[in-house]
């Protein structure tokens, strides 16, 4: 079946109102061709990795600010061309960090930071919290956050369990992460009321 303006235009409507088929078909359709340019771009295969997972999740979550009047795939571009450029400013300021003799110093100063019995019970009731939050999401963002972070288990490894493609298995962990981080933030703000 050939793939028409009009069958990718269909799917963006559809992919506004939450339609996860959708979401896949856009997905798979366009990844080629945004990480085939930001290849070019960046010569780094784990660069390039990321740029893009990160372009269509900032893709994803203003999809409602597309403009049909211009290319869906110019649009991924001009997005991924903006997480590169931000990217590389951080690369950039992470590379000049003041050092002092001052600095150094206190480095000798450092005092012991093995956990004390407080501490530990303190990482396992944040541990306990962080559980809970985790339980909020639907399963599918469960699992995969569970075998990522609990199970530390690869992208590829990930993809072969749950037999989807690898793609798909970045953006979720993206979106699963984004959301745990909102539930998060939504329970930091109860407590603090």
């Amino acid at each position: 079946m050939e793939i028409t303006s009009e069958i990718i235009q269909l799917n963006i409507e559809k992919a506004k109102n939450g339609d996860q088929v959708a979401f896949t078909f856009l997905l798979d359709f366009f990844w080629n061709e945004v990480y085939g340019f930001m290849l070019k771009r960046t010569e780094n295969e784990h660069d390039t990795d990321d740029i893009v997972i990160e372009t269509f999740a900032k893709a994803f979550d203003k999809l409602h600010s597309y403009n049909s009047e211009y290319g869906f795939n110019t649009w991924l571009i001009a997005i991924a061309k903006n997480v590169h450029i931000d990217m590389l400013r951080k690369k950039k300021s992470s590379l000049f960090v003041d050092y002092s003799e001052d600095d150094d110093e206190r480095a000798f100063g450092v005092a012991d930071e093995t956990p004390t019995v407080e501490d530990e019970i303190i990482t396992e009731q944040n541990l306990s919290e962080l559980l809970q939050c985790i339980k909020q999401l639907k399963p599918a963002y469960q699992e995969v956050i569970q075998m990522r972070y609990f199970q530390e288990m690869s992208y590829q490894e990930m993809a072969e369990a749950l037999e989807e493609p690898l793609n798909n298995i970045k953006v979720k962990l993206l979106r699963a992460k984004k959301l745990l981080a909102e539930v998060i933030t939504q329970k930091g703000q109860k407590k603090k009321k």
